[in-house]
């Protein structure tokens, strides 16, 4: 039996309604439940709820339930990160698409070593990955979808990875095109805070 919660993977299932399984922090994305997609809300539709300041924005601290009944920290830290990437990170990847490369720069680590072995390009370093960064902001405009489809993930001590599909719509030197990239990133904590460390994303057809 699939515990509640959580698909058959042992993944934390995606909840329609905006928050975390708790019920804590309302997160700004829509999830499709079946697909898990990470996606930008649909304009106009409702949002949940604001949280009352000094709220938590995830779970922190609290242990989610794991098989058979037993609690497992481990799987609250999952969740908590889960939840970064489907907030801070996914508007950061939105943000960049639409020309805006600020929010990117700030969650990636400024420390050595970072790399990107890009879709149309590689960078290796704090000064590549800057300049590759300020590049794309410049190449991508006007994003009408944007979706990251999470297949993959986990946390271990100061380390996370994911790994699933990122879905675009944008225009590309001003013309309008969409594609799929498959794609691994790795981060590590500093500070306290998830910062990307490494990316690899290349095009998939058929996906």
């Amino acid at each position: 039996m699939v515990p509640a919660g959580r698909d058959r993977h042992g993944g934390v299932r995606p909840d329609p309604g905006g928050r975390c399984r708790h019920g804590h922090g309302p997160l700004p994305r829509d999830r499709d439940p079946e697909a898990g997609l990470i996606r930008a809300p649909v304009p106009g539709a409702a949002r949940p709820p604001a949280e009352p300041s000094g709220g938590s924005p995830a779970c922190r601290g609290r242990e989610a339930g794991g098989p058979e009944g037993r609690f497992d920290g481990a799987m609250s830290e999952r969740e908590d990160f889960l939840a970064w990437v489907a907030s801070d990170l996914y508007a950061a990847e939105l943000a960049i698409h639409n020309g805006d490369p600020a929010p990117r720069r700030a969650l990636w680590s400024r420390e050595e070593p970072v790399s990107v072995f890009g879709a149309w390009r590689d960078a290796f370093g704090l000064r590549e990955v800057d300049e590759l960064f300020g590049h794309l902001a410049e190449t991508f405009s006007d994003c009408t979808s944007y979706a990251f489809e999470p297949r993959a993930w986990d946390v271990v001590g100061d380390v996370a990875w994911t790994a699933g599909f990122e879905r675009t719509s944008v225009s590309v030197h001003g013309e309008p095109t969409s594609y799929t990239l498959r794609v691994t990133q790795f981060y590590r904590r500093e500070g306290g805070a998830w910062r990307v460390a490494h990316r690899h994303g290349d095009s998939v057809d058929g996906v």
